[in-house]
């Protein structure tokens, strides 16, 4: 083996070493949380709960009150993220139906409109089994962002 292979395969070797303890390190799902609110907050109005049920955030984006559920901390628990666009009851609500079953499809990307305890949401979800910080950091931003630029629209054209 020459000099220049040997030089190589170390580096090969340190390479490999670096990215497999980097893929080693868990995520802190709490503090990432807590780093993409602190960038999205438009009103510095984040508050936080933490008890033994999980944490909860909620924040101003734009228009949007927006709020993060992590349940905990093992592999086995949920990040949920959501946003209330619209009240229910409201103005012709099959054509609202349609009009949100026809965004999810076409604009909402990982989020979904949905109906929580008489409220339009825009919801995501996900296991936070082998989350990584990107993914987290998007659940929130997609849902954010949804909401925002819907809320007004919809309470506008829906609302009662």
């Amino acid at each position: 083996m020459t000099t220049q292979n040997l030089e190589a395969a170390e580096t090969a070797l340190t390479d490999y070493e670096i990215n497999e303890t980097i893929e080693a390190i868990p995520v802190n799902h709490i503090e990432v949380i807590e780093t993409v609110i602190g960038s999205l907050d438009s009103n510095d109005s984040a508050m936080v709960n933490h008890n033994e049920g999980g944490h909860l955030w909620k924040f101003q984006y734009g228009s949007a009150e927006v709020f993060v559920q992590l349940s905990g901390v093992t592999e086995e628990d949920t990040l949920t993220v959501w946003s209330v666009v619209l009240q229910l009851p409201a103005k012709n609500e099959p054509e609202l139906m349609k009009k949100l079953l026809t965004m999810n499809w076409q604009d909402t990307l990982e989020a979904r409109f949905a109906i929580l305890e008489n409220q339009i949401v825009v919801v995501a979800s996900r296991s936070v089994a082998d989350m990584e910080a990107g993914e987290i950091s998007r659940s929130i931003t997609i849902v954010a962002t949804t909401a925002d630029n819907n809320d007004d629209l919809l309470q506008a054209e829906y609302g009662l």
